[in-house]
């Protein structure tokens, strides 16, 4: 092995001009493939934290209601022109339980039980539609961090407080320590003390959304030790929608998963991480040509030098081997100066750059890279490899 390596390293320094444009070549292509995976995957991690810091992993539901007909008295026939029924706000039965249950699943990292409905906020004369949600604050603040979000005031709901959104305070001109007036219609209404006042970052969530205790709620919505929502975080959030079949074939509840509520979130994601490995191919090809290329001139070019190592005595296999080393040093060497120039531009991204996201650095990213390329560049070397390899010694020498 030691002789194949001086052969190959030998080669190499001979054709200084030739081995630096192609690593130059291998070196800014792996380059591309490290930033352009490392944007991609800040990318899509900023948007789920984005879109995840503001519900739930998954959402378990009581199942729809549906009109129940009548069977056909024997020997007729019934047409039925039907609607379907509408859905009225209620409870998840024994979810106290279902709660319970969901707390002993493995991937399972929080539950939350909410009550969540409509309702009117009023000060004054401003009247606004909101959506009330009750919560249990100790365990909600698993599944969204709340607290984190509030800009004035603080979190505090239960015992006459709430938390609003900042556009809905903005459009009720309410500051930290006013007064609420919510109406959930017949006649329920309540003064509460705004303690708190958050901002999410979606304009829809921040102009509706007025956290309150559940008991609070319930006696709103009208529903006495009702929870119409058990929220779920798990683990892993793209095995999300695994686990939900699982709860819904648990529980016989609606249980769906983000990756359903948000099915264009998904197209994109994926898209990204297609056209990601799309470049990736492209460029790894464009790689290996230039390696198969750069080796099969070295063939030509170093006919008669081969001619005399087969004479000499170098075996076929060993000539193999040689050409071999020459694509995988090309393949090593190009893809760490080029993983290395790959993390100063992720670097240079992240401090000059217009910094609505950050890249994170994976280290196994440079791994990955230099495997890829060290495998492309033994694979690019093949055919020239054998080529060499298959010279006839007295051919060879006698070639000019």
């Amino acid at each position: 092995m030691w002789i194949e390596w001086t052969i190959a390293t030998r080669f190499l320094r001979e054709g200084k001009a030739q081995s630096t444009l192609i690593l130059v070549g291998i070196a800014t292509g792996v380059a591309v493939i490290v930033f352009l995976t490392a944007l991609i995957t800040g990318l899509q991690g900023n948007i789920i934290n984005r879109t995840l810091g503001t519900q739930a992993h998954i959402r378990v539901q009581p199942t729809e209601e549906t009109n129940r007909i009548l069977a056909p008295a024997d020997g007729s026939v019934q047409l039925v022109l039907e609607n379907k029924r509408a859905q009225r706000l209620r409870s998840i039965n024994n979810w106290q339980q279902v709660g319970d249950v969901l707390d002993t699943l493995p991937q399972v990292t929080a539950v939350s039980p909410v009550i969540s409905g409509p309702a009117f906020a009023r000060r004054g004369e401003a009247l606004e539609s909101v959506a009330l949600v009750g919560i249990d604050a100790e365990r909600y603040q698993r599944i969204i961090p709340i607290q984190d979000d509030v800009v004035a005031g603080v979190f505090r709901i239960g015992a006459g407080d709430t938390v609003i959104g900042r556009q809905l305070a903005a459009d009720l001109g309410i500051r930290v320590g006013d007064k609420l007036r919510l109406d959930g219609g017949q006649g329920r209404e309540t003064v509460l003390n705004v303690a708190g006042i958050f901002e999410l970052g979606v304009r829809e969530l921040d102009s509706r959304y007025v956290y309150l205790d559940m008991k609070q709620a319930q006696s709103l919505l009208d529903l006495p030790g009702a929870a119409t929502v058990i929220d779920v975080t798990v683990d892993d959030i793209f095995a999300a929608r695994r686990i939900a079949a699982r709860i819904g074939r648990l529980t016989g509840l609606k249980s769906e998963s983000w990756m359903e509520t948000n099915a264009q979130l998904m197209n994109a994601l994926r898209s990204q991480s297609l056209s990601t490995q799309m470049i990736s191919l492209f460029v790894a090809l464009s790689v290996a040509l230039g390696i198969a290329s750069v080796l099969s001139v070295s063939v030509v070019q170093r006919t008669r030098e081969i001619g005399i190592l087969r004479a000499m005595g170098t075996t076929r296999p060993q000539m193999l081997r040689v050409f071999l080393m020459q694509g995988a040093i090309f393949g090593l060497a190009g893809s760490l100066v080029g993983g290395l120039a790959g993390y100063g531009l992720v670097a240079a991204f992240n401090t000059f750059g217009p910094k609505l996201f950050f890249i994170p650095v994976d280290p196994w990213l440079l791994v990955g890279a230099a495997a890829l390329a060290t495998v492309t560049g033994i694979v690019a070397a093949a055919v020239p490899a054998r080529r060499a390899s298959g010279l006839d010694p007295v051919e060879a020498i006698r070639h000019v």
